[in-house]
């Protein structure tokens, strides 16, 4: 199992951030990896919400679905994710701070299949911080607004 932490400062409200993280169809206008996010399930999104996405991972497209197992509107957005190579379980936090809004985020990769029997046993955590004002690329070019969002 791999862990992924990290977290941002948004120059954005809390609930303003938490609603466009939570509506898993913006990230591809602020994850450069993902290609495509479609909600499955019904609206409004909540826990259960379903998503299914497509990322670049190593310059080939990977499926994924997304489920939202914990939200918790603005504070917290718990998820599962499956891929074929792996499962991820995921927290988001969001925290009002001077500055507008820190999202804290922490995954357990666990792989599966070929790619679990190439993993060591232990992997070291990785941890990103930055900061943003949640702007999309194109209103902001060069600018990831959720850097490491979805390492």
């Amino acid at each position: 199992m791999a862990h992924v932490e990290g977290d941002i400062v948004i120059n954005r409200p809390i609930e303003v951030v938490f609603d466009f993280v939570a509506d898993e169809r913006n990230e591809p206008t602020y994850n450069p990896r993902m290609i495509e996010a479609k909600l499955i399930s019904d609206e409004p999104i909540q826990p259960g919400a379903t998503f299914s996405a497509v990322a670049k991972s190593a310059g080939r497209p990977v499926a994924m679905i997304v489920e939202f197992t914990d939200y918790d509107r603005p504070r917290l957005l718990s998820s599962t994710t499956h891929m074929a190579a792996a499962k991820v379980n995921g927290t988001l936090t969001f925290e009002s701070v001077d500055g507008g809004t820190r999202m804290a985020w922490s995954w357990d990769i666990h792989p599966q299949g070929r790619v679990q029997v190439a993993q060591p046993d232990h992997r070291p955590d990785r941890t990103t911080s930055g900061t943003s004002d949640l702007k999309p690329p194109q209103t902001n070019p060069g600018a990831s607004p959720v850097v490491g969002a979805s390492s």
